[in-house]
């Protein structure tokens, strides 16, 4: 029963993230980014300035990718890379004017669209999938793959 039950649930968790997968791709096309470019605005956004370490720890990539992730939307005009300069080796990040637009606009679009599939559940079961969520999250982040 347990090898079914795991089974399952990695064929629900492939469909979920697959169908989600879809639109995030179409939602970064949008906005001229790729989908690892849109998480990072995303969480700069979010955080409003945050060196790479925090970033690179926070989206769990190394720190190699992020920062080739970083200097590409500072070559769009979307971010700004700041050595702080009584520690050279603190490195902030923060959001440019047009930056913080890109990200509202996707935080905006996720936020409706999310409210649309939150409001599709039955009333009496939000609860119930908020909570499972939660307690998977939790799971995952215990149980570390690869």
């Amino acid at each position: 029963m347990e090898d079914r039950g795991s089974h399952y649930l990695r064929e629900l968790i492939r469909m979920l993230v697959r169908n989600l997968g879809v639109l995030e791709k179409s939602e970064a096309s949008c906005c001229g980014t790729t989908l690892s470019q849109c998480h990072t605005i995303v969480e700069i956004g979010r955080a409003g300035e945050i060196s790479l370490n925090e970033l690179a720890e926070l989206l769990n990539l190394d720190n190699s990718t992020i920062s080739r992730s970083v200097n590409n939307l500072v070559k769009q005009g979307l971010v700004v890379r700041e050595t702080d300069p009584e520690d050279r080796r603190y490195v902030r990040i923060r959001l440019t004017k047009e930056g913080y637009g890109v990200y509202e606009a996707v935080e905006s679009s996720m936020e409706a669209y999310f409210e649309r599939i939150f409001t599709t559940i039955p009333e009496e079961k939000r609860e119930q999938v908020l909570e499972s969520l939660q307690i998977l999250i939790d799971a995952v982040r215990k149980n570390k793959c690869c």
